[in-house]
C-alpha cells in the first residue's frame, strides 16, 4: 500500500479514508436506478427512450423518478433507445370530424385490419390479422398466416368471438375483399354485430388500427434482422403479449391495455 500510494502520489491517510468511507444514499440510489435501467433496456429489447424508461420503471416499481434524473443516468451508462423517430414532411391539419364513435367501455367497438411482413431474400410473406378494442386498445385476437385470404380473417374473428362470446360491438374495417364478402357479413349478423367500414381512400377512419401497426413495426420489426419466418412469427407473438400486458400508454392514463380493460370492469356494470 505504501508503494502504491507513493507511485500514485496519494497520502496514505487519504487512501484509508476512501477505503473506510461508506457510500451516500444518493450514490446507492444512483446504483439502484442504473441497475433497473440496464435490466429494462435488455428486457424490452432497447425500445425505451428516457421518457418511457422513466414511466416503465416508476409504474412497475412504485418509484417516482423524474425524466431528467433517468436521462442523466442513461447518458452515464450510454444507454439509448434503438428506435428513431421518422421526420415527417407533412403538416398536421384539423380533422373534419372527431370523437363521434368513441366508446365508453370495452367491447363496444372493435377495429380490424391485415398487415404484411417481408424478410429480405424471402419470397414468402407473413400476414397478420388482428382485432383491436377501441376502448382499451388491447389486441382482442390475432392470427398469423402465409396467406392473406378469407380464412385468415374469419379465423381471427372466431378467436375473438370465442374469447368474448357475449360481445356485440360495432365492427369496423377497411373495404378489403375479406370484409366485404357475403360470408363475413353473415358471420357478423349471426354474432349480433353492426358492420362499419372506412370511406374509400380514407385510411384515417381506421386510425387506431393503423397506429398499432406503426407501433408494432417500429418497435419489433424495422431495423431488426430475422433469419426465417418462424422466428419472425414468434417475435410478433411475443410483441403482442408485451403490448397487451406491459406496454404503458399515456392515453390510457399510464396503464397497459389489459390494465385499462380490467379497470373498466370494476368501474362499469355492463355485462
Amino acid at each position: 500500500i505504501v508503494e502504491i500510494c507513493d507511485v500514485l502520489g496519494v497520502n496514505r491517510s487519504s487512501y484509508y479514508k476512501w477505503k473506510n468511507s461508506s457510500k451516500s444514499n444518493k450514490e446507492l440510489q444512483d446504483e439502484d436506478l442504473a441497475a433497473l435501467i440496464l435490466e429494462y433496456h435488455e428486457s424490452f429489447d432497447g425500445i425505451l427512450g428516457y421518457r418511457r424508461m422513466t414511466e416503465f420503471i416508476n409504474h412497475f416499481n412504485g418509484t417516482t423518478y423524474s425524466y431528467n434524473y433517468v436521462r442523466r443516468i442513461m447518458r452515464v451508462l450510454k444507454v439509448k433507445s434503438r428506435i428513431r423517430q421518422k421526420k415527417s414532411n407533412y403538416k398536421k391539419v384539423k380533422p373534419e370530424q372527431v370523437g363521434e364513435n368513441i366508446p365508453d367501455y370495452p367491447n363496444q367497438k372493435w377495429l380490424t385490419d391485415v398487415t404484411e411482413f417481408k424478410i429480405p431474400g424471402y419470397k414468402q410473406k407473413l400476414y397478420l390479422s388482428a382485432i383491436l378494442d377501441f376502448y382499451s386498445k388491447d389486441i382482442v385476437a390475432y392470427k398469423i398466416s402465409t396467406h392473406n385470404n378469407n380464412k385468415l380473417v374469419f379465423d381471427t374473428f372466431d378467436i375473438a368471438l370465442e374469447k368474448y362470446p357475449d360481445a356485440h360491438p360495432i365492427f369496423h374495417s377497411d373495404r378489403g375483399f375479406q370484409y366485404t364478402s357475403k360470408q363475413f357479413k353473415f358471420k357478423l349478423d349471426e354474432a349480433g354485430m353492426i358492420q362499419s367500414m372506412s370511406r374509400v381512400g380514407k385510411c384515417i377512419d381506421n386510425g387506431p388500427m393503423e397506429a398499432f401497426w406503426g407501433t408494432l413495426k417500429s418497435e419489433m420489426f424495422y431495423g431488426v434482422k430475422f433469419d426465417n419466418l418462424l422466428i419472425l412469427k414468434r417475435k410478433i407473438e411475443e410483441y403482442i403479449y408485451f403490448y397487451n400486458n406491459f406496454r404503458l400508454q399515456s392515453n390510457l392514463k399510464g396503464m397497459t391495455p389489459n390494465e385499462h380493460r380490467y379497470h373498466a370492469y370494476s368501474s362499469f356494470i355492463y355485462f
